[in-house]
């Protein structure tokens, strides 16, 4: 979590924001309502009350506290079931005061609605870190199955802006891959939106590779991400414009450039970086970003609307945030594909910025008229021995296919036009 983690690319940690007993939030969740018996219980997962879904391929447990999706088992029928997301090392410990709302539950990935920090109020209208969405409870609507395709849906009414949000989280029989969908009503305006996927790290440096797909460049936070006053330390050049994931300037003077496609390094420090994704047009496809864990034998992905998902954020956590309740011993890499400016928040996003006069949008236009939904791709492929990293990936009418800089290839069912339509 930047921000809030928090990217001071905007506010002082401690200093603005509400603390939170985890037992006082819980507390205020309201019990799940449905008639599905078995989707709409509640499962008690890492210190969260989880709601809790599967095929023979995939289970999903997504928190009734901010909809945070983790722990998801992929490949669960198999020898080798493969879990790739981050949940926060404080999760099983006694509950304490948080920082912020989204840290009570904060694991995996969780739609952020307005994205970022938000530590100052537009025209009156105050929200948390990531919006209310992503620390309080969410309603239960129901769980439904339509052929091969299993859904569970959720909802969230906000108060800081009249609207509603609609979660539909569906899995395919066969299918190692979350399709998700984010319906948003109302809440009109110009706003900062996006998807917070978080993995787990190895503590082994350099043994995770990152590809994207083309972008036309990458920036630093311009801002301080973190804050030395708060016992946070970071690594890279503040407001550094880049083109080349292996080649990002560090904040030393005459130190070598950093190499984010290859995590984690640099431990000890916690950065934060986006790139902007060429268009659909451009590319002729979904734009993409994968991790691949050769150690573990996987590459997970996301694939999204770069219409509608302009960017993707990088918080790199290598265990350099030391005050409460990081205390130096989270290592994660959130990999969030958004329409923000960096994870500032709704103020900064709307206004004039250094993104937005390099001709790249930072807040998408919602309507009370018409609804906007987001669509987005998360899943897990195996890969043989030597695959390395991804170079490049080719769309077939319901499959992708992975190709590696070794030139290993990978083809896995995906039913990539969701993106799209929305329809699976």
């Amino acid at each position: 979590m930047h921000n809030l983690l928090l990217p001071r690319c905007i506010l002082p940690l401690a200093s603005s924001l509400m603390i939170l007993p985890i037992s006082l939030v819980q507390a205020a969740a309201p019990s799940a309502a449905g008639s599905d018996k078995d989707a709409g219980s509640l499962k008690p997962l890492h210190g969260q009350p989880s709601f809790v879904f599967s095929t023979k391929e995939v289970e999903v447990a997504v928190t009734q506290l901010g909809a945070h999706m983790a722990p998801v088992t992929f490949f669960r029928d198999s020898k080798h079931p493969v879990q790739p997301y981050h949940i926060s090392p404080w999760q099983d410990e006694p509950p304490a005061a948080m920082p912020a709302p989204v840290l009570v539950p904060l694991r995996g990935d969780f739609f952020c609605l307005p994205f970022g920090g938000n530590s100052d109020s537009l025209d009156g209208e105050k929200h948390p870190p990531h919006g209310e969405i992503v620390g309080a409870p969410w309603t239960f609507v129901g769980k439904r199955s339509s052929g091969d395709v299993t859904t569970l849906s959720l909802a969230f009414t906000p108060t800081a802006r009249k609207g509603r949000i609609n979660k539909e989280l569906s899995l395919v029989s066969g299918h190692n891959v979350l399709y998700s969908s984010h319906t948003i009503e109302g809440f009109a305006g110009r706003t900062p939106l996006g998807h917070h996927a978080t993995l787990a790290m190895p503590e082994k440096e350099g043994s995770v590779r990152i590809a994207t797909s083309p972008f036309s460049f990458g920036m630093t936070c311009p801002g301080m991400f973190s804050e030395p006053s708060q016992r946070e330390y970071q690594s890279l050049l503040p407001g550094a414009k880049w083109t080349d994931l292996s080649k990002v300037p560090a904040a030393w003077k005459n130190a070598p450039d950093a190499d984010l496609s290859r995590l984690p390094s640099r431990q000890g420090f916690a950065d934060l970086v986006q790139i902007n994704s060429q268009s659909w047009e451009q590319t002729g496809g979904p734009a993409w970003t994968t991790a691949t864990y050769s150690d573990a034998g996987y590459v997970w992905f996301s694939l999204k609307d770069q219409s509608v998902l302009r960017s993707t954020v990088f918080w790199i956590e290598n265990h350099g945030r030391h005050g409460h309740p990081w205390n130096g011993r989270n290592n994660c890499l959130g990999l969030e594909d958004v329409t923000a400016h960096f994870a500032d928040g709704l103020v900064p996003s709307t206004r004039d910025n250094v993104l937005t006069r390099e001709g790249v949008p930072t807040t998408v236009e919602l309507t009370a008229a018409k609804p906007t939904m987001v669509n987005y791709i998360q899943g897990v492929a195996r890969i043989p021995e030597g695959f390395e990293n991804v170079q490049s990936l080719e769309f077939k009418p319901g499959e992708v296919t992975f190709v590696s800089t070794t030139g290993k290839r990978v083809t896995a069912p995906v039913r990539h036009e969701f993106l799209k339509t929305g329809k699976l």
